[in-house]
């Protein structure tokens, strides 16, 4: 019996009362683990291509299938989400939904929609953790119209991000054994606090390799930033801020032109990336950076059972048990992930779909710096200290 659960796109949050401290220290440290383990195995799917993902996006879902389930399988989520019981994982989702509208300066939406065939309900509990955690809708619909079904929950997930993820759904993984579709739908749009002028915008020599070298569009400005060096990483890096101040997009630009395996293998340590992030300061910075489109889309299951997450995708032993009422045998048959992020001179906007199937401091004055990002470099969308996107360019053509 088929379940499929949807997600899309970024979720950010904002710092709250100190007694949400704790609560957001959980997601903090669970987002980063999380992704510092997933990212390494999209990157392995997309040899020598640019790369982007929303591993925190992939949270809601799991977060839901770890509700849902029980036993071995549950604990398998929760360990590698870092959250300890179903209680805290309540507390941060119900936090998320409460805190998401209140990041100032950036547009950032997210819904949550459960899809269940006409002839079935939600367990009842599972019913009041979907609406007072994940905030979420429930619609019945007819999977037995594969094509019809899979073209309302599409358009659902067009309208929630802009247009930008299409066709997250396709037919043929609908059928009479689908038993629920989960949706959480996440969009991002952000302007930079200063924009770059498009005028002074022009192609530049981009080294992908030592030997290969192509032109892309780079744009310039010479502003403060926050800007510092990491031994550790052997990498500069670079945050340009939102307008609000509680988002940021952060560059890792390795030292060395081939130096994008070795900063990506560093980074599955995320304690060095933040004591990175520690050390920035204010400097003013001639920063060049390329403008791109990227677009992936990754097999989740893939990703999840080599960082562990198996024991959902095995009829034998996932347990959905809470999931539905007078459903038996349901696992997760397939995950996928749709994302996408555009940077230009007026700032940046991301999404990210994920498919799954079931189956039954301080300032001072330093002088000029420059940062030219002219060699593949590793990025984050980040808000109030969350990680939102990761990202690698490394471009084999003019973008």
């Amino acid at each position: 019996m088929k379940v499929l659960i949807c997600i899309i796109g970024i979720i950010a949050t904002a710092i709250a009362e100190d007694s949400d401290v704790a609560i957001e220290k959980v997601l903090k440290d669970g987002n980063d683990l999380f992704t510092s383990n997933l990212f390494p195995e999209v990157v392995k799917q997309h040899p020598d291509k640019s790369v982007i993902l929303s591993a925190f996006s992939v949270l809601t879902p799991l977060g839901q299938l770890s509700l849902a389930s029980v036993g071995a399988s549950h604990d398998e989520i929760l360990k590698a989400i870092g959250f300890p019981n179903d209680n805290v994982t309540k507390e941060v989702f119900s936090h998320l939904n409460t805190k998401l509208r209140s990041v100032k300066g950036i547009e950032l939406r997210m819904a949550n929609k459960v899809y269940i065939p006409t002839s079935y309900e939600l367990n009842d509990k599972y019913a009041v953790v979907a609406k007072d955690v994940f905030n979420s809708e429930v619609q019945n619909i007819d999977f037995s119209k594969s094509k019809e079904s899979a073209d309302t929950i599409n358009a659902w997930v067009e309208s929630q991000t802009n247009n930008r993820i299409k066709e997250l759904v396709s037919p043929d993984s609908l059928t009479t054994d689908t038993r629920a579709v989960l949706v959480n739908a996440i969009y991002f749009k952000g302007s930079w606090k200063e924009k770059f002028n498009k005028d002074i915008t022009r192609d530049r020599d981009f080294h992908v390799t030592k030997e290969k070298t192509i032109k892309v569009p780079t744009m310039y400005k010479q502003a403060s930033f926050l800007y510092g060096e990491s031994e550790e990483l052997d990498a500069k890096l670079l945050e340009l801020p939102y307008e609000g101040d509680e988002a940021s997009f952060l560059i890792v630009l390795p030292n060395k032109i081939d130096g994008l395996a070795a900063l990506e293998e560093k980074l599955k340590d995320p304690s060095l990336l933040e004591k990175a992030i520690k050390n920035l300061q204010q400097q003013e910075v001639d920063l060049f950076l390329p403008k791109f489109k990227i677009e992936t889309k990754t097999d989740l299951k893939q990703a999840l059972q080599n960082i562990d997450i198996k024991k959902i995708f095995d009829s034998a032993d996932a347990h959905l048990d809470n999931l539905l009422k007078d459903a038996k045998d349901l696992y997760v048959s397939e995950a996928i992930q749709k994302a996408f992020i555009e940077v230009n001179e007026e700032g940046a906007e991301a999404a990210a779909a994920n498919v799954v199937h079931i189956v039954t401091r301080a300032f001072f004055v330093i002088p000029k710096a420059q940062f030219v990002a002219d060699h593949p470099f590793v990025f984050t969308i980040r808000s109030n200290h969350i990680n939102l996107f990761s990202g690698a360019y490394l471009p084999s053509d003019i973008n």
